[in-house]
């Protein structure tokens, strides 16, 4: 791309990183952004100061601009505000690329280069909710087995800001290693010449007197006698007429070979091996058919729940930006328990494998769920004895297994972990490692250091955060359950263990609350609702709650409701804030929910006679 004109619609992070990446390439980049002056302005100035800022809206005069040779646009832009835009853009065949389809299009580059070609593994993380843990997870396990690994995307930091970085420091390494090259080779040479050197200074070694006709020559010391009859040329091997007609055996296999195939281009050293992306429906929207399709080899879809809905206009388009994780080509890893995921499953094609016709999957995929996996390659849980453990499912005899169907095949259960030893709480986080683990073990590094790592996750800020432990009440911050699948998740997890205090409600986003009723009237012992929408959640769950005696009371504030949830939970029981909506009506984030929550707590203990200090 060098010196062509490139346009980035968005000054977001995102925005911010493509600007960034096209300018290192060479482009003469112009970001615009409908905002006079938004927040990522003086990175950008920072950063990329030959990069050109116009602010305004996006439409026709924008692309009349310049001789746009792509547009970029950022992931958190509405389609709504780009129809326009993207209308012109296709009259003047302008290509219209995300995110992905750069880093796409950088793997593809440096998977041609010359010296150290660059083909990574790239695992695609998606779905509702779990994405950053399972992301977070795949990555750890991954490090534990002594993989170099990169983790971004979603997750933090953008992922063409990790692969400039990466580059920069192969750069700077390679010419360390060229330095160190040219210094070992030089000092080989003058090795060499004084070698040379002593060999010209010391005398001739006197010529051997002649041998008297008749008679072998006396060999030097430790020099084998030559054979009779041996001579200083070559030998032919004695053949038969017969040998030399002889055909070859019906019996041998196949030809020899001429030569040895091309061993495989090494590895570039100082890159990672493994890319581990956590993707939003932002970013993944528009990419179906795109570079990024040829991209991932394996990725997960972990749910499908309301989300976003405003953004993508309905369920449907929902589900497909979320599916274009797979691309075209990567193991699909299924979650087994969501019948929209598994509506994604790939059909039966048939081959012939001998003799016989045989139905097999489209293309490779597995699953996980919460319950004993009966597939060969499937990954789930298995109670014995009272203990449920993590386990793969496996072709009992590998030879029968070829040519038969896989759900044909006889299995048999390999523990991994006891679901106990997890410090992450809750069964929708056995199957977010079940998930991790599946994901990771499809590269092919090591299982048994990654059981390792797995045992030593505790997980990420504010998603089922264990905060402490008041009076035999155990207390979970989950402020990042802002929607209602997330919800259902930890009430679900948390609820299965013991019963529940959960407090929800904030800004609702529009979304269906009544898939929460049944779960928190089996579940809960109590319900506080907080925030804008807890009319909202009120009217959804109330008949179920009072059908099931759970109280149901309204705080108002966070700070109000932990007191409260205090009260009305027993010993044994948790705490649950899951709020099952958004933040933005009370706080500046869900961080800051979290934040105003962990402090509530903290003052709960200290008024109990309790102190906290570093234990939160």
């Amino acid at each position: 791309m060098k010196d062509q004109h490139v346009l980035i619609l968005g000054l977001g992070t995102s925005g911010l990183s493509m600007a960034c990446w096209c300018a290192r390439e060479g482009a003469r980049v112009t970001v615009a952004d409908t905002r006079a002056a938004p927040p990522q302005l003086m990175a950008l100035q920072g950063a990329c100061p030959e990069a050109r800022f116009v602010s305004g809206a996006f439409d026709e005069a924008l692309l009349a601009r310049e001789p746009w040779a792509f547009i970029a646009r950022s992931p958190g832009l509405m389609p709504a505000e780009l129809q326009d835009v993207f209308a012109v853009a296709r009259e003047r065949g302008v290509p219209v690329l995300t995110e992905l389809d750069l880093f796409a299009q950088a793997l593809r580059d440096l998977s041609r280069r010359e010296r150290f070609p660059y083909r990574p593994q790239v695992l695609g993380i998606t779905g509702t909710n779990g994405k950053t843990t399972v992301t977070s997870l795949a990555g750890q396990l991954l490090d534990r087995a002594g993989w170099s690994v990169a983790v971004a995307g979603n997750i933090g930091p953008a992922l063409l800001d990790v692969l400039a970085a990466a580059l920069r420091a192969e750069a700077v390494a390679q010419a360390a290693d060229d330095q160190r090259e040219a210094a070992q080779a030089a000092e080989a040479e003058a090795l060499a010449e004084q070698a040379k050197a002593v060999a010209a200074a010391s005398p001739a070694e006197p010529e051997p007197e002649d041998t008297p006709p008749g008679e072998a020559p006396v060999p030097a010391v430790g020099e084998a006698p030559a054979e009779p009859g041996a001579s200083d040329g070559p030998v032919a091997a004695e053949t038969s007429p017969a040998d030399e007609a002889a055909p070859a055996a019906p019996d041998d296999e196949g030809p020899a070979l001429i030569a040895p195939p091309p061993p495989e281009p090494p590895q570039p050293p100082h890159l990672p091996r493994v890319w581990v992306l956590e993707l939003s429906s932002f970013q993944l929207d528009g990419t179906a058919s795109g570079a990024w399709a040829s991209v991932p080899t394996a990725a997960t879809l972990l749910n499908l729940t309301e989300d976003h809905l405003d953004w993508h206009g309905g369920m449907d388009a929902y589900a497909q930006a979320k599916a274009a994780v797979f691309g075209e080509r990567a193991l699909m890893v299924l979650n087994r328990d969501d019948e929209r995921v598994m509506a994604l499953k790939p059909g039966l094609v048939t081959v012939k494998v001998g003799n016989r016709n045989r139905q097999v999957p489209a293309r490779q995929w597995c699953s996980f769920g919460l319950d004993a996996p009966n597939r060969a390659g499937d990954w789930g849980l298995e109670t014995v004895n009272g203990m449920t453990w993590l386990v793969r499912a496996l072709a009992l005899d590998e030879t029968r297994a070829k040519g038969r169907a896989q759900e044909d095949e006889e299995i048999y259960f390999q523990r991994l972990m006891p679901a106990e030893a997890l410090r992450i709480r809750g069964r929708h986080n056995a199957a977010n490692a079940l998930a991790a683990l599946a994901l990771a073990t499809s590269t092919g590094a090591p299982l048994a250091p990654m059981l390792h790592g797995l045992r030593e996750y505790r997980g990420e800020p504010h998603r089922m955060e264990p905060v402490a432990i008041v009076d035999e009440v155990e207390y979970f911050d989950d402020s990042k359950g802002t929607n209602v699948g997330a919800t259902l998740a930890a009430v679900n997890g948390l609820g299965a263990e013991r019963r529940l205090v959960v407090i929800l409600g904030g800004d609702g986003k529009g979304q269906d609350f009544r898939p929460l009723a049944a779960p928190l009237a089996r579940h809960a012992r109590a319900v506080v609702l907080i925030g804008r929408d807890a009319p909202r959640v009120r009217a959804a769950v109330e008949e179920a709650l009072r059908g099931a005696d759970v109280p149901l009371h309204d705080a108002g504030e966070l700070v109000a409701a932990v007191p409260l949830a205090a009260e009305l939970a027993r010993p044994g029981d948790a705490v649950l804030m899951s709020p099952a909506c958004a933040s933005l009506d009370q706080f500046r984030n869900y961080v800051h929910r979290g934040e105003v929550f962990v402090a509530a707590v903290r003052e709960l203990a200290e008024s109990r006679g309790m102190s906290l200090e570093g234990g939160l």
